[in-house]
C-alpha cells in the first residue's frame, strides 16, 4: 500500500477510474489502545465493520487480540492474519456447515444463539462438544441508537430464562449478550440492557461466566455529535458491578464502528454535473451504503489539483455511477458553488461500513487503497474530556461482585 501525504497527493496523481479509500492506519491504533487502556475486559473488534487486511492487521499489530465474526470466511481471515487470536463467532444464525467447520477445522470453540434450535445445530454439528464457550443473545430496547438494530436477533424476556438454563447444562463456560443499537448516543442504553440481562439470569437461577456487552460504541459525525467515551466505560462498568454473575465474570466489548470508523476516508471523482445533480464514480452499491440507505451524515471537503476547493456552498442531489436510480443521493449536500467535472470528493468517516459494504454491480465497485498521514475530523480519541458522574445505586441481588480487572486467563 502506498502511502501519501494527504489525498491532495493522490489528486495530483491520475486517480484510478474508480474510487479510492484513503487509509490511515495511526487512526486503528489509537482507538485500539483507548480501549485497551479504558475497557477493564475484553475488546472483539466486529470484523463485519471493516474486514480489510490492513484493518485486521493493524488492529492485530496493536494489541487485539480477540475477534467477533460473522462468517466463516471472518473466520478464515482471521485465522491466516492473526496467529493465537481468539475467533468468536458471534452470529445468531449460522449454518451446520459453518458451525462444524469452525469448531473442526478452525478450533473455534465460542458461538453465540439466541433461541434452542440454534443451540441444538451448534451442539448437533460439534458432536455435543464439552469445551464450548456459549453466549445467549437476549433483545434489548435500542432506543438510545442512532441506528437501532432491534427486531431481528435476541430472545425474548419471556423465553431467555429457560434459554439461559439449557444453555448452562451444555456449556463449559456461559455468557449472556446483547445490541443496544449502532451508534448509541445514550451510555445508560447500556446500564439498562445490563439490568434487564441481571433479571434474566436470576429468573433462570443459573451462574454466569461472561457478560458481552455487543457493539453500538459511537463515532463522530456531522450533527452526531456523542458523549465521551470515557462516559460509556464508566456507566458499563458501574452496572457489571451490580450484575448478578460470577464474581471473577469477564466483561466482553465488540466496538466494530468505534475502532474503524476514523480510519479510512473516500475520494470519489464528479463524472459529470447537471445543475445541482453531481454525477460520482461511488454510490450506493458502492462505499456509500450507508449515505444512501441510512442517509447517514459524513462530512465532506472537495479536492483538485490546485488544492481543496473553497468559496460559497451550494446544496446538491449526489448520483452513484450505476444504471440504477436508486442509486442516489438526494442530501441536500453543501459543497462548493463552483464544483465541476473532475473535482473529487473527500467523503470522511467511512472506515466503518464503507468498503465493506461494496458490491460489483454493473461492473462497478472495485477500489483502489493508498495510505495518507493526515486526519481533517474530529476524533473521538483526541483530548481529554472528563468523564460524567455515573450514579450507582445499592445492589439488590444475591451476590454483588467484587470489582477487578482481566484477573482471569479464560480458556479457549
Amino acid at each position: 500500500m502506498e502511502t501519501y501525504h494527504s489525498p491532495l497527493d493522490l489528486v495530483r496523481r491520475r486517480l484510478s477510474e474508480g474510487p479510492v479509500a484513503c487509509a490511515r492506519p495511526d487512526r486503528l491504533a489509537v482507538a485500539a489502545r483507548w480501549f485497551q487502556d479504558n475497557f477493564s475486559g475484553e475488546t472483539l473488534y466486529a470484523v463485519k465493520a471493516n474486514p480489510s487486511p490492513w484493518v485486521i492487521d493493524g488492529l492485530y499489530a496493536a494489541g487485539i487480540r480477540f475477534f467477533d465474526v460473522a462468517s466463516l470466511d471472518e473466520v478464515r481471515l482471521v485465522r491466516e492474519r492473526c496467529p493465537g487470536a481468539t475467533a468468536a463467532f458471534l452470529h445468531p444464525v449460522k449454518s451446520r456447515d459453518a458451525i462444524r467447520k469452525a469448531y473442526f477445522d478452525y478450533n473455534v470453540r465460542i458461538f453465540v444463539l439466541d433461541c434452542e434450535a440454534e443451540l441444538d445445530k451448534i451442539l448437533t454439528e460439534t458432536e455435543h462438544a464439552r469445551d464450548l464457550t456459549l453466549i445467549v443473545r437476549i433483545a434489548v430496547s435500542n432506543a438510545g441508537s442512532a441506528l437501532p438494530l432491534a427486531g431481528k436477533f435476541g430472545a425474548s424476556a419471556f423465553d431467555a430464562p429457560d434459554l439461559i438454563l439449557k444453555a448452562r447444562g451444555v456449556a463449559a463456560e456461559l455468557g449472556i449478550s446483547f445490541h443496544v443499537g449502532s451508534q448509541c448516543m445514550d451510555p445508560s442504553a447500556y446500564r439498562a440492557a445490563m439490568m434487564e440481562a441481571s433479571r434474566l439470569i436470576a429468573r433462570a437461577g443459573v451462574t454466569v461466566d461472561i457478560v458481552d456487552v455487543g457493539g453500538g460504541f459511537p463515532s463522530i459525525y456531522p450533527g452526531l455529535m456523542p458523549p465521551p467515551l470515557e462516559d460509556y466505560v464508566a456507566a458499563i462498568e458501574a452496572a457489571f458491578e451490580e450484575m448478578m454473575v460470577l464474581e471473577n465474570a469477564d466483561l466482553w466489548c465488540e466496538p466494530g464502528r468505534a475502532l474503524v470508523a476514523e480510519s479510512t476516508s473516500i475520494l470519489t471523482r464528479v463524472e459529470l454535473r447537471k445543475g445541482d445533480a453531481l454525477y460520482l464514480n461511488d454510490g450506493s452499491y458502492g462505499c456509500l451504503f450507508d449515505a444512501a440507505h441510512a442517509k447517514w451524515p459524513f462530512p465532506m471537503r472537495v479536492w483538485r489539483e490546485t488544492g481543496e476547493v473553497g468559496g460559497d456552498l451550494a446544496p446538491y442531489r449526489l448520483f452513484g455511477p450505476t444504471c440504477d436510480s436508486m442509486d442516489s443521493m438526494p442530501g441536500p449536500y453543501d459543497l462548493p458553488a463552483d464544483i465541476r467535472e473532475g473535482d473529487v470528493i473527500e467523503i470522511g468517516m467511512l472506515g466503518a461500513y464503507g468498503t465493506a459494504m461494496t458490491t460489483r454491480f454493473n461492473g462497478f465497485g472495485q477500489v483502489e487503497t493508498a495510505a495518507v498521514r493526515d486526519f481533517p475530523w474530529q476524533s473521538l480519541y483526541d483530548g481529554k474530556r472528563k468523564p460524567q458522574t455515573v450514579h450507582q445505586t445499592a445492589s439488590v441481588l444475591a451476590f454483588p461482585r467484587a470489582k477487578r480487572r482481566k484477573q482471569r486467563m479464560r480458556r479457549r
